[in-house]
């Protein structure tokens, strides 16, 4: 009876985290939108200061997306978050920022608010903050570096981990 009891529980519990499945299977099914996701030439600071003033308005997580248009891998992610459910999901959950980091040489003042002062360990590198800054990922920031070699799902996972 009490497993009875503890099943109808969490049945009817609400679901605490955010999830988002993934809308492809494979990554060879990935199609290819974006082939230079990052604008070498934009002003980063101001791009992650506009991500964080509408997440002070929205209530949104802040994802700031390291990486570099010669990277594969960030390439990788930045097609599968073109994907319509995942950006849908991306929207809903959070406030976006693109920073080129060049050859490891351009706009490192960004991840050094976050602590990150030495050379960053690979791109894509993912920052998730609060509105008012407190870095959430602090554990886990390169944990999709190697985007082309993760399942869809484990990358639609990280995205959901974090998004409330």
């Amino acid at each position: 009876m009490k497993k009875l009891v503890l099943i109808a529980l969490l049945l009817a519990a609400p679901a605490s985290a955010a999830t988002l499945k993934s809308p492809i299977a494979t990554m060879e099914k990935l199609p290819v939108v974006l082939m230079q996701p990052y604008d070498e030439h934009a002003n980063a600071d101001a791009a992650v200061a506009a991500a964080f003033a509408r997440a002070r308005k929205s209530h949104k997580r802040v994802l700031i997306d390291l990486g570099a248009n010669w990277c594969v891998d960030c390439v990788v992610l930045a097609n599968f978050v073109e994907l319509p459910a995942v950006k849908k999901f991306v929207a809903a959950h959070y406030e976006w920022a693109t920073v080129d980091v060049g050859r490891f040489n351009r706009n490192l003042q960004i991840p050094a608010r976050f602590g990150i002062t030495k050379k960053l360990a690979g791109v894509p590198t993912l920052i998730i903050a609060t509105p008012e800054g407190k870095q959430l990922n602090a554990n886990d920031v390169f944990a999709v570096t190697e985007a082309s070699s993760l399942t869809p799902q484990a990358l639609a996972d990280y995205l959901a981990k974090y998004a409330q």
